[in-house]
């Protein structure tokens, strides 16, 4: 079986804005939070990049994301409270997330 490529994809756009700093970009709907961010030339702090290491963290404000894994290195309590790691989340809707850390490259 062929994966596609995410550029082969319907470009289904959903917008995320980052707080404290009102960095913005879009998100396909396909690739992850924080990859989608690097393409626009968001850098929000990552390492692993598979939902472990938790560098990524960040609160979501608003929206929705699913996760491309059954649980990621997150408790039921850290995900209640909005807490949500980009590196294996795809955004659902337009996200509004808090990342101190995101940087414009």
């Amino acid at each position: 079986m062929t994966i596609p490529h995410s550029s082969d994809l319907p470009a289904v756009k959903h917008h995320v804005s980052v707080l404290p700093d009102g960095l913005h970009f879009a998100s396909n709907g396909v690739d992850s939070v924080l990859e989608s961010g690097l393409r626009a030339r968001v850098e929000l702090p990552s390492s692993c990049r598979n939902g472990t290491c938790r560098e990524c963290m960040c609160r979501l404000v608003s929206g929705k994301v699913r996760y491309r894994i059954d649980w990621p290195g997150l408790s039921a309590d850290e995900k209640d409270e909005g807490w949500f790691l980009p590196c294996v989340a795809i955004a659902q809707s337009d996200l509004l997330i808090e990342q101190p850390f995101a940087q414009a490259r």
